[in-house]
């Protein structure tokens, strides 16, 4: 769910009613409670206040003017969040559309992955019979849901964790199945204690799905020094036991730092039991990404331009360096390779549909490939 608009005003004006009324605080500390955690007793105690500012004959029409804009502002506030919530349902119930077969489908058509896919599939033939056991009355052994995944960008980490939320709604393991991504900017605060808020309301709109945390070693990336860090990571850490029957956190990101992340903390460890690993894709695999994302929007390759993106592919897989961004890069030479034929089509006076959809092995020159 995105920030709430009216979050700033709401705070704004319980500033200033907490200044003119002399309330020490209060007031501000009551109306950080709602727009941090939609706390029900801290708002009773704002409209309770401010009804009986309104109310009071003694009050100043500027403090009751105040007074009713606060309240405004709450209502406003509240309403917001009521349709985001609408909106996210709506979005969760069309990604829940799709059966289960379809899903299982839609993760091994995923081109490569041969071995990712294959202990995705496990992992879920697994979850389905334990579900199946505890309907019956068996013992389950549902265990952890959380996961850990491990590679370098572009590998379909985000994808999969998108599918295994659904798949896992389906199954009846997660409420909603929807999709919550995070990064270290939108878990820790800039300030002392502020962290745990942010990491609650992060859970609190997860809770029902998958929460994806992308390099999640950034979190603590100075683990002397980084105090944020690990209030952070305590705050998580928490909530992966606390909520583990509706709640899959993915943690994902490099192989190494990943390691060292975990190696550092056994209690974060000890709350994933499942690690993938997600290899760098072949030039084969490559080409196949590219092809799909051409004809998925409508445009083909000559047999001239489809050898001369898989020499391409070929030679930069065969050169790669550590950075090397697999899906991503594919994406980026897509980008340059429909703007070079943009460019070039666009010179043709009346093109016919073959022009505006056929790439040639033109197309491909002067991009820089890195």
């Amino acid at each position: 769910m995105e920030d709430n608009v009216f979050k700033t005003e709401l705070l704004d004006y319980a500033s200033k009613l907490d200044a003119v009324t002399y309330s020490c605080g209060e007031i501000v500390k009551s109306a950080s409670a709602i727009v941090e955690e939609y706390d029900n007793s801290s708002t009773v105690y704002l409209i309770s206040l401010i009804s009986n500012i309104i109310k009071s004959e003694s009050a100043s029409k500027n403090l009751k003017r105040l007074a009713n804009a606060l309240k405004d502002s709450i209502m406003k506030f509240y309403g917001y969040h009521y349709i985001l919530s609408a909106q996210d349902k709506d979005i969760t119930d069309d990604n829940n559309t799709a059966s289960l077969e379809e899903l299982i489908n839609e993760l091994n058509k995923l081109i490569g992955l041969k071995d990712v896919k294959s202990k995705v599939n496990d992992l879920i033939n697994f979850k389905t019979i334990q579900v199946l056991r505890e309907k019956q009355g068996l013992y389950s052994n549902k265990g952890t849901m959380h996961l850990a995944f491990t590679g370098k960008p572009g590998t379909g980490k985000t994808t999969v964790a998108r599918i295994v939320g659904r798949i896992y709604n389906k199954i009846g393991l997660l409420s909603k199945g929807h999709f919550v991504e995070a990064s270290r900017t939108d878990l820790i605060a800039g300030y002392q204690g502020q962290t745990a808020h942010k990491v609650k309301k992060i859970i609190e709109q997860a809770k029902g799905g998958v929460l994806f945390i992308d390099e999640a070693y950034s979190i603590t990336e100075n683990e002397h020094s980084d105090s944020y860090g690990r209030e952070c990571l305590t705050e998580l850490t928490k909530a992966l036991e606390d909520y583990r029957d509706d709640l899959v956190v993915i943690v994902a990101g490099y192989t190494e730092p990943m390691n060292h992340f975990f190696s550092s903390n056994p209690g974060l460890r000890s709350r994933f039991n499942t690690f993938i690993e997600f290899p760098d894709y072949s030039a084969d695999e490559l080409l196949g990404i590219f092809v799909k994302q051409c004809e998925d929007n409508d445009y083909s390759l000559t047999e001239e331009a489809r050898d001369c993106i898989h020499n391409i592919l070929v030679e930069l897989v065969a050169n790669k360096k550590d950075d090397f961004a697999n899906g991503r890069l594919v994406r980026n030479i897509y980008d340059d390779v429909t703007m070079n034929h943009a460019r070039r089509v666009v010179k043709i006076s009346n093109p016919s549909r073959e022009d505006l959809s056929l790439i040639v092995c033109s197309d491909f020159s002067s991009i820089v490939y890195n």
